[in-house]
């Protein structure tokens, strides 16, 4: 116990970024542990001393750490030490800042980038581009997203795997028939609006693609399937999100009364792909720091199969995948050179999200971030994407 503590201390910290944690000792109680001729004495003040040949160490209050490439893992509640020496976490973590994890904001981004990317291909192919439509095939996206995660909420907490899910909706609501009933109205009114822009462009087609993407959703959380137990939820996330939603999308937002039949290019297929690898990497990691509750309830995820450092090694893949494709895609003219030019930039963020996943893939407090960066990745991918759709049409003009 002491030998890390003054080795973090005395030895690691000397890089840039700060973090601050205090420690406190709140038993009164004399503890005498002698390690390699050291010697600490903790008095019953609760003051804390170290004694050695060459120095002494007196009452610390507060530890300030400065460390570039090692992060010391402290608990992030306060830690009471109890009198047989176990720890005691007391989670102090807000209502707010549960209700805000409940809510997911961010995780509606994969409502947002498959519809604007689908519409920018539109865009580059026809030239036209319908506000209205766009409007409310968003609005009819957010309700199924909502349906999603108040569903798998609910259907994790029948399973228990959300048994110590605080942010859980269930456990914040306490009831499971609120949250599954509005489930079901938000995926019957998201699949009406659906509907009505199919019909309005005239492309039942794009209604079969989107039917096929919510018939993903089901299966991969619902019961009897519950597909994403038996380790398919990725492949199942890929699919609905990539190729069956962004092609839809762009099937819809460019068909007009007199373009019905709209082909399917390769940049819309190629666009589908890589949208479709951020978002399944956002779910790939969004397991990360769940893997022991998982395994608890048998629910098979990729992670559980191959652990979170073979997983880190995954991500790792998934990203040099994303920008390996991207970069053939535009060799091959897939993808506009400006896509190519414009979705290089977001490579930092990419780099970001590997190195964080390979630092703290063992840390299940912090590597809980590591799906809102795939968010970020995801978000700025899609904006980038969208953007480099645009200008090539506009510098075709």
């Amino acid at each position: 116990m002491l030998k890390p503590l003054t080795t973090t201390l005395c030895s690691s910290c000397l890089g840039s970024g700060v973090r601050t944690h205090r420690v406190y000792f709140t038993k009164q109680c004399d503890l005498i542990r002698s390690y390699e001729g050291s010697r600490f004495t903790k008095t019953s003040k609760g003051s804390l001393h170290f004694n050695s040949d060459e120095q002494s160490f007196s009452r610390i209050g507060r530890l300030k750490t400065r460390c570039q490439h090692q992060q010391h893992v402290f608990p992030n509640n306060i830690a009471h030490i109890s009198a047989d020496g176990t720890h005691q976490d007391q989670n102090d973590v807000s209502k707010a800042t549960l209700i805000w994890r409940a809510i997911k904001l961010p995780i509606y981004s994969v409502a947002l980038v498959p519809l604007t990317v689908g519409g920018a291909v539109a865009y580059l192919q026809t030239g036209l581009f319908s506000a209205r439509r766009y409007m409310t095939l968003l609005a009819s996206s957010v309700l199924i997203i909502t349906w999603l995660n108040l569903s798998n909420d609910v259907y994790d907490f029948d399973t228990g795997a959300d048994k110590n899910k605080k942010e859980s909706v269930v456990n914040l609501v306490g009831s499971r028939s609120g949250p599954l009933i509005a489930a079901y109205s938000s995926l019957a009114l998201g699949f009406i609006g659906l509907t009505w822009a199919s019909a309005d462009a005239r492309n039942m087609r794009s209604l079969l693609l989107l039917g096929c993407a919510i018939f993903c959703g089901y299966v991969y959380q619902c019961p009897p399937f519950r597909l994403s137990y038996q380790g398919l939820g990725e492949p199942l996330c890929f699919a609905a999100f990539g190729p069956f939603a962004t092609t839809a999308f762009y099937l819809l937002l460019g068909s007009t009364r007199e373009i019905i039949f709209l082909p399917l290019t390769h940049t819309v297929l190629s666009a589908s792909v890589l949208v479709g690898l951020t978002t399944t990497l956002i779910l790939f990691c969004s397991h990360f720091h769940q893997v022991e509750e998982d395994i608890a309830v048998g629910k098979m995820s990729p992670l559980v199969k191959m652990g979170t450092e073979r997983g880190s090694m995954a991500v790792k893949g998934a990203v040099l995948t994303l920008y390996s494709l991207l970069f053939g895609l535009g060799l091959c003219k897939a993808l506009p050179l400006t896509c190519i030019v414009l979705c290089a930039l977001t490579l930092p963020i990419g780099k970001l999200v590997v190195n964080f996943v390979e630092e703290n893939h063992k840390d299940k407090g912090m590597i809980f971030m590591a799906k809102y960066y795939c968010v970020r990745l995801h978000a700025l991918f899609g904006a980038a994407m969208t953007a480099g759709l645009v200008s090539a049409r506009i510098l075709v003009k």
